[in-house]
């Protein structure tokens, strides 16, 4: 910090009074805290904290007034002004009757006893109000999960839209709309058309006779000009193969793409494919991005993707083989129960919530759909599981945020203590009621307090508590 050069020219002589209306303006609150660190006087520069009742720090332990993990930090910052030591900030936080902790920024400064004699004890604290700051910072906070939250989504996209790609047995072909250059095609169409014909760059229809060349171009342009998907028949040279072309028009950002699946005409599209569904479909569940288990009847694990590794905090399949699946899921030990005894049921379960848990204590709030098979030489139950702890955003509540409906509720059970649960159902009440009363008085707090029965300062103490209405001077009575 850089103090005045000369502030006794340029402040002159200062009485009391003018001392105290600068210091009360400098800040949001000032304290005034003898030898012993006790308040013994404070002003405040904001409407705001006025209202809610902090005028009773007046005569008690500044320490008594924050929280626990605050006591060191004003231990600190008295210490300091003792010692006349350089002023610094420190965030301090006080307890709130609205239920979230009150932020503030303090500097304590020690007074002399005359002039720049010997220090008495005494010093003025300066404090700052944060939670303005506060607010921004968990707004920037959620933007930036938000923001991670898509890009990743986006990527899983585009992995699961790559993988299809890849291991689709049918020949599939990225043609530029304008151009009608080939941008991309799957391995299933290099084996059918040949590599020179699916090289990226090069002109689509190209390979074909005659009359097969003028009907693609022919079904590029209808496509592109309509929008609406099409087909034509054309014979490939190279193979002497009769070629059914279907074409689907979409568009990536601010260009114009066809989508074009070609699969032979004469019957023997079988011939041409690959063979190997299941092989690719295996490799397909073992690179999902979501778990994927397999067990028998009992609930014993037969088969493991790598994603279930991952959630179970796990090395290799080898682990969970022949496990039950309850090790790892559920948080009371029924669910895993309940899913059987619903599958055994109904064959299907969609979007179960529960918790999986790792080795090493880690907990995921997961979502799980399940099937059962209960045919075929060894009956089995599927389930995909879904980690949803990420999830940001209506749906997702702070620890001390209440349920707003019955359905939040219930969501609830075996998730929370049942005391906690009835503590939010009193409060959803409360809230209910003190918005219908502000409903029934046309938002005029004054009357709404009488119909309530509660005091107007109690009445604004829980409006700010459920974040109800603008609590603005200007709009606090009519």
């Amino acid at each position: 910090m850089r103090e005045f050069e000369s502030p006794s020219r340029s402040l002159g002589a200062l009485d009391v009074d003018v001392v105290g209306r600068l210091i009360a303006a400098a800040s949001d609150v000032a304290l005034i805290i003898d030898d012993k660190g006790v308040i013994r006087d404070l002003a405040f520069g904001s409407e705001d904290l006025l209202r809610e009742g902090y005028y009773d720090w007046l005569g008690k332990p500044w320490a008594d007034t924050v929280t626990v993990e605050s006591r060191t930090k004003v231990d600190g910052l008295l210490r300091d002004s003792k010692a006349n030591a350089a002023p610094r900030w420190r965030h301090i936080n006080h307890p709130s009757a609205a239920g979230a902790d009150l932020p503030m920024s303090y500097a304590a400064i020690g007074l002399p006893a005359t002039g720049r004699g010997k220090a008495t004890g005494r010093a003025v604290v300066f404090g700052r109000d944060l939670r303005a700051n506060a607010a921004l910072q968990q707004r920037l906070v959620s933007a930036q999960q938000a923001m991670e939250r898509d890009y990743w989504r986006l990527r899983h996209m585009e992995t699961r839209y790559r993988s299809l790609f890849q291991v689709a047995a049918e020949a599939v072909l990225i043609v530029d709309a304008e151009s009608g250059r080939l941008q991309e095609a799957n391995p299933a169409a290099t084996a059918l058309l040949g590599a020179d014909a699916t090289r990226a760059g090069s002109a689509f229809g190209e390979g074909f006779d005659a009359a097969g060349k003028e009907a693609v171009q022919g079904l590029v342009a209808r496509v592109t000009n309509t929008g609406r998907a099409a087909s034509v028949s054309g014979r490939w040279v190279a193979a002497e193969l009769l070629l059914r072309v279907s074409a689907s028009l979409f568009r990536q950002e601010k260009t114009s793409h066809l989508l074009v699946r070609v699969s032979p005409a004469e019957g023997v599209a079988a011939s041409r494919a690959d063979g190997n569904v299941e092989s690719a479909l295996l490799k397909l569940i073992e690179g999902a991005p979501d778990a994927f288990v397999v067990t028998d009847l009992a609930g014993r694990v037969l088969s493991a993707n790598r994603a279930f590794l991952e959630l179970a905090q796990l090395n290799t399949e080898s682990q969970v083989l022949g496990q039950s699946l309850e090790h790892w899921l559920g948080r009371s030990g029924v669910d895993l129960d309940v899913l059987i005894s619903n599958l055994r049921q109904r064959g299907v379960v969609r979007l179960f919530a529960t918790v999986m848990r790792g080795e090493y204590g880690s907990s995921s709030d997961v979502e799980i759909s399940g099937v059962a098979v209960t045919g075929g030489e060894q009956p089995c139950m599927g389930f995909t599981i879904r980690d949803v702890s990420r999830r940001l955003g209506s749906e997702v509540r702070s620890g001390r945020e209440m349920p707003h409906s019955v359905g939040q509720m219930t969501e609830l059970v075996g998730r929370v203590p049942l005391k906690d649960i009835v503590r939010d159902t009193t409060d959803l009440i409360e809230q209910l009621c003190i918005e219908a009363a502000l409903e029934l008085t046309h938002d005029n707090r004054a009357s709404a307090a009488e119909m309530l029965g509660l005091s107007r300062q109690s009445l604004y103490v829980k409006l700010r508590r459920f974040d109800i209405g603008d609590l603005t001077p200007a709009s606090s009575d009519d």
